[in-house]
């Protein structure tokens, strides 16, 4: 189960034929995510170089332990406005100090077989945060579009656009034609020559049109003059245990979205290319990746689905593509950094607009719109909690909101009927049929319908109030309850307390073996003196009659 997937992969063979087509998807890649790697590196409020680090340290790390054939790891949109935030508030060594606890807390949850846990975010969580931080992001890239006069960008969205409404007058016309000449070409590219990669050729244009027309706009080298070549040592990012408590929120909110979106990927990946990740070995790669990318001064990665997919459109057959990726923008870090000071940073901005489009999912976030309206009210919450207030907050709200009404939607799905309450049903088999014949003086049945939680627990006691004089028997039905929370368990065996007080025996029917082993742990097992089991409703009638007879 921890085993990484490369090692796999080996085992299996590795010839040269494959080795070609790895080479060819990682380069591909590689061209794609250069780009990227240092828009999103500025976009976060750090360096273009930080981005680069993160693309080769943490891009050959996640496909060398992670859990996935073709899963491509590197900085991601998902992080900006986390990495913003924490820059802002703690500095850089804030950042790495928190990145690498995220590593720590990915790699304890990939070993605590977590990775299956967190698919169950609730799908209008995951599209109201991402689209709140697509919109984030395109607000982010305003004043490098327009050429702007803002000697700093507050990171609040509703200052942002204060700044920007008072700054308008100051648009750079010249800066505005790079960037929006740079967002038709990729547009174009996309729908003519998809194939193309249209974000490097758009920053190669905007860069050879600068360059020899000597156009007064702001690029890579005018804004970072000091732009270093190559990796830098490894060092452990400073810490105190003050600082790690300020942090550590942060941490657990990088560990999330790295989790998710890499999970995410992975989901994706597997359904291209027919194969099945390892959810616990690609959190430990995760971690693995992020520690190492902090002790390198790099940013917080994930698995990335654009670049995940153009892995595999490209031809990748193992991790080692995902490897080679990371060694081709290596080469670009060791040999290419000076060329980076010619690009503009409209054109940058032009990319990173066109990935909050894509991070948008604005047809998804469209049909759940249409959905009932507590999905509605969760999507729409997540939503403006990331744009207006946290990102933290928003996850936090927006999941506990939504499983206050799944567990709202379960309760009102449980059913506890008493005999008098159940009728016919002509989907019902033998055992419900014979329900509906007289039951013995003396005897009431109840029958639970549904997971029993915690959310329903209270209903079960409410019902034996209800019944006004108590019964010498009462028997619970429970063939159709598949699951019993401990809150459940508690109930049940505050039940049967109550009941014994009264001088009441219970009786459990057709109990399956989930109830069973909970039932188990508060001390009303089969075993035991409190309850009686009987394996049927049948059963538990002629139990019942015997007990009338023999008391």
């Amino acid at each position: 189960m921890f085993t990484p997937k490369l090692l796999s992969v080996l085992r299996e063979g590795y010839s040269i034929g494959k080795f070609r087509c790895d080479a060819i998807a990682g380069l591909t890649v590689a061209i794609v995510a250069l780009p990227l790697a240092m828009a999103l590196g500025i976009a976060s409020g750090a360096a273009p170089e930080k981005g680069l680090i993160t693309a080769v340290i943490a891009g050959f790390l996640i496909s060398l332990l992670g859990g996935s054939r073709v899963q491509v790891g590197g900085p991601t949109g998902a992080f900006v406005v986390v990495i913003f935030n924490v820059i802002a508030q703690h500095g850089f060594d804030g950042l790495l100090l928190a990145t690498s606890l995220a590593g720590l807390i990915l790699i304890i949850a990939g070993y605590a077989k977590l990775g299956q846990v967190i698919r169950f975010i609730p799908h209008p969580v995951v599209v109201g945060f991402t689209a709140g931080i697509a919109v984030i992001i395109a607000s982010s890239q305003i004043r490098d579009f327009l050429g702007l006069s803002i000697a700093q960008l507050p990171a609040d969205f509703v200052q942002q656009w204060k700044v920007y409404l008072s700054a308008l007058h100051g648009i750079n016309r010249v800066t505005l034609g790079v960037g929006a000449g740079s967002l038709l070409l990729i547009i174009l590219l996309r729908r003519i020559a998809p194939r193309v990669p249209g974000f490097l050729l758009a920053i190669v244009v905007a860069a050879v049109a600068v360059v020899l027309l000597g156009l007064p706009v702001e690029t890579i080298g005018s804004r970072f003059p000091e732009i270093p070549a190559g990796l830098p040592l490894p060092a452990l990012p400073e810490f105190s245990l003050a600082k790690i408590q300020a942090v550590l929120p942060s941490a657990f909110t990088i560990a999330f979205l790295a989790g998710i979106e890499a999970l995410l990927s992975a989901v994706v990946a597997d359904g291209m290319t027919g194969y099945r990740h390892r959810s616990n070995q690609e959190l430990v790669g995760q971690g693995v990746a992020n520690l190492a990318s902090a002790l390198f001064g790099g940013l917080p990665a994930t698995g990335a689905i654009a670049r995940t997919a153009t892995n595999i459109r490209a031809g990748a057959l193992t991790p080692v593509a995902g490897m080679l990726h990371a060694a081709f923008v290596l080469l670009f870090v060791l040999f290419g950094t000076p060329l980076m000071a010619f690009v503009p940073m409209a054109a940058l901005a032009a990319i990173l607009f066109v990935v909050a489009w894509g991070m948008s999912e604005y047809e998804r976030f469209l049909g759940l719109l249409r959905m009932p309206g507590g999905d509605r009210v969760v999507l729409l919450l997540t939503f403006g909690l990331t744009v207006f207030v946290d990102l933290t907050v928003a996850i936090g709200v927006g999941v506990t909101l939504a499983s206050l009404l799944f567990m709202m939607r379960m309760s009102e799905s449980v059913q506890i009927e008493d005999a008098r309450q159940i009728v016919p049903d002509i989907d019902l088999d033998d055992e419900d049929e014979n329900q509906r014949e007289a039951l013995p003086d003396g005897v009431e049945v109840f029958r639970i319908n549904g997971p029993f939680f915690f959310g329903v627990a209270s209903d079960l006691l409410d019902t034996l109030r209800r019944v006004g004089q108590r019964p010498r028997i009462v028997i619970l039905r429970m063939r159709l309850v598949p699951l019993l929370d401990t809150s459940g368990a508690r109930a049940v065996e505050e039940f049967v307390r109550q009941a014994r007080g009264g001088g009441t025996r219970v009786i459990l029917s057709g109990v399956q073996a989930q109830p069973v082993e909970m039932l188990g742990r508060v001390d009303l097992g089969a075993g035991g003196n409190e309850v009686l089991y009987a394996p049927d409703y049948a059963a538990a009638l002629q139990l019942a009659a015997g007990l009338l007879r023999y008391p």
